[in-house]
């Protein structure tokens, strides 16, 4: 027979448990398991070291593209922008830039919790992989977006004034836009923004720095028909070539996961900048009647700039179309800086800058998935508001911090060494030995 007594006392039981729950409107499950701690990865974590070392030989591969193109008695002190913005910006980035990007809660910049690396040790993890190679990976980003900017403004500029151009500059731009972007709180990133690998805040930012900073110090001296003449496109070949190389580990470590988002990664950056380069050399054909070994460089650098933020989110064939249509729109950027009289010595501008732009709003375009309830406009929508607002930022920022060295310390080269060569006057040596 039934146990009334018993009966009685499970009734009770199971109303203790249903009314509370009917009271509240809410189904009577379970609490959610919490998340799992993060563990480390060590096939992520051997993938980001890798992918660090092919950033770094990036700048290496940028002082022979930007050395190639200027003038003999320029040639040592423009690939030398290139090593004295690792010198600088690795003891910033350590010291201070990496917390200031990083840490915080703010949705505008960082704060300095992780300020040398502290509290960061052997078991600190970043998802999969350790602390320290997250510093590393983003470090190289940091290190080369403003030797970039050094291509809008060679061969007329102080060592000094570069220097505390781009300490200040990766300070108070790349450090804050780095959080706006990447950093789990910062506003852009909240927003929905994507940019995968830095189109904005690499590519974008440094462009519209060099343009600029190029406002500010004017225009080389000496004939216009003679500024534009390289010293040595052997250079600028390799060094486009390097630059290629190095762009895989800069797109497919983006994810900081070893996985098939990686591989695609990679394949699009190879893609985009064949199409790009392809391109370039058709225009260039169609203008000049001459296919040069500039424009085959210049082609190839505006495809991985375009890539770069959708590197992560885009098909094989959008990468196609993506380079296809950045040539074009470079070219045509550079055309107009002969109008406009600006002097930006390397096309800084006109690639990374114009690149990065049309590659983030690309991604909008051509992004194969998006959040749960964004629509393909409203994303169209967040990227140009991610241009917009980095690109202005940058803008102002930018003319400011030189403006102000200009006029303090000097940023612009006295017109007889500039005459001279900044080779023999900045560094007493000569690139050539001659």
């Amino acid at each position: 027979m039934l146990n009334i007594s018993k009966f009685k006392y499970l009734v009770l039981f199971i109303m203790a448990i249903l009314i509370p729950t009917l009271l509240n409107g809410q189904d009577a499950t379970a609490p959610a398991p919490a998340p799992a701690a993060p563990t480390l990865d060590k096939a992520d974590t051997v993938w980001l070291i890798v992918s660090s070392a092919l950033v770094f030989f990036m700048i290496p591969g940028l002082a022979l593209f930007y050395g190639g193109i200027v003038k003999s008695k320029n040639v040592l002190s423009t690939m030398m922008h290139s090593f004295i913005a690792i010198i600088v910006l690795t003891l910033q980035w350590t010291i201070f830039g990496y917390s200031f990007a990083f840490s915080g809660s703010n949705p505008f910049y960082g704060d300095f919790n992780l300020a040398f690396l502290n509290g960061i040790d052997l078991d600190t993890l970043e998802g999969s992989i350790p602390k320290f190679v997250h510093f590393l990976f983003q470090g190289m980003f940091a290190l080369i977006t403003p030797a970039l900017i050094s291509g809008a403004i060679a061969e007329r500029i102080k060592l000094s004034g570069y220097v505390a151009f781009i300490l200040v500059w990766a300070t108070l731009v790349y450090d804050p836009v780095a959080h706006w972007v990447w950093a789990a709180d910062g506003w852009l990133f909240k927003d929905g923004a994507l940019d995968f690998a830095g189109g904005t805040v690499v590519h974008l930012i440094s462009g519209i720095a060099g343009l600029a900073a190029a406002l500010v110090i004017g225009k080389r001296k000496g004939d216009p028909s003679t500024l534009t003449h390289p010293n040595n496109m052997t250079y600028t070949l390799l060094g486009s070539g390097l630059l290629w190389f190095g762009w895989f580990g800069f797109n497919a470590g983006s994810g900081l996961k070893v996985d098939g988002l990686a591989a695609r990664a990679f394949v699009v950056t190879l893609i985009a900048p064949a199409a790009a380069g392809a391109t370039w050399l058709i225009i260039e054909w169609i203008h000049t009647k001459k296919a040069t070994a500039l424009g085959a460089a210049s082609g190839i650098v505006a495809g991985l700039v375009v890539i770069t933020p959708a590197a992560g989110f885009v098909s094989p064939v959008s990468a196609i179309i993506m380079g296809l249509l950045v040539s074009p729109v470079c070219y045509g950027a550079i055309l107009l800086k002969g109008k406009l009289g600006y002097d930006d010595t390397l096309d800084a501008f006109g690639i990374h800058g114009v690149g990065g732009a049309f590659g983030a709003i690309l991604t909008g375009v051509f992004a194969l998935s998006l959040a749960e309830g964004v629509t393909r406009g409203h994303q169209i929508q967040v990227q140009l508001v991610s241009v917009v607002a980095t690109g202005a930022y940058s803008f102002v920022a930018s003319y400011i911090i030189a403006f102000l060295i200009e006029k303090s310390i000097g940023f612009r080269i006295e017109e007889e060494k500039e005459i001279n060569g900044l080779d023999q006057e900045i560094h007493g040596e000569n690139g050539y030995g001659i």
